[in-house]
């Protein structure tokens, strides 16, 4: 029987788990890439709608949640990432590997993770002020993706695409045969 003592807590590498982020990302942006363009745009019953809804508005809240760990108040209608600033997916694409930088340096400089941190959310039908942390952002941002990031495999699916085996051991675990 394994026993599990209380260990104190060593920092997240919120970082480092972008980097796998990316890496999937990456992947999955290759599937989509090689689809018709109409595949991008077609409608699903699931996540938001469409591939390129549920992307675009995945990228958007990272932008948010890093502009919130600055300290700055946005909405996600100030964010390069819309459905009509983005309309087609190359310069999506290009625009959201263009900012993975910016993220990943607020993760890697995120400073204490139980720093408070307080804005205003105009996502529902009325605004809500939000009480989280710094880590709680980080998680949320890292979470949040991945959380999307399966509506969209759930798409490509439904379109014939094997998309799977994203997941962080398989893309992150030094693997070797044994024997």
């Amino acid at each position: 029987m394994v026993e599990y003592r209380l260990m104190p807590t060593s920092p997240i590498d919120f970082a480092h788990f972008f980097d796998y982020l990316l890496k999937s990302r990456g992947r999955l942006l290759e599937w989509v890439r090689a689809q018709p363009a109409e595949v991008y745009t077609r409608t699903f019953p699931i996540g938001l709608g469409s591939i390129r809804a549920t992307l675009v508005h995945t990228a958007a809240a990272e932008w948010a949640y890093v502009e919130r760990l600055g300290g700055r108040e946005v909405t996600l209608g100030d964010s390069p990432f819309t459905d009509e600033r983005q309309p087609e997916f190359d310069p999506f694409a290009t625009a959201w590997e263009r900012r993975a930088p910016v993220t990943r340096l607020a993760l890697a400089l995120l400073g204490d993770p139980v720093r408070p941190v307080e804005y205003v959310s105009r996502m529902g039908p009325k605004p809500m002020r939000i009480r989280t942390t710094a880590g709680g952002i980080a998680g949320q941002l890292l979470f949040h993706e991945v959380h999307h990031r399966a509506q969209v495999m759930a798409m490509l699916r439904q379109v014939g695409v094997a998309a799977e085996n994203l997941d962080y051991s398989v893309l992150q675990f030094e693997r070797t045969p044994v024997g």
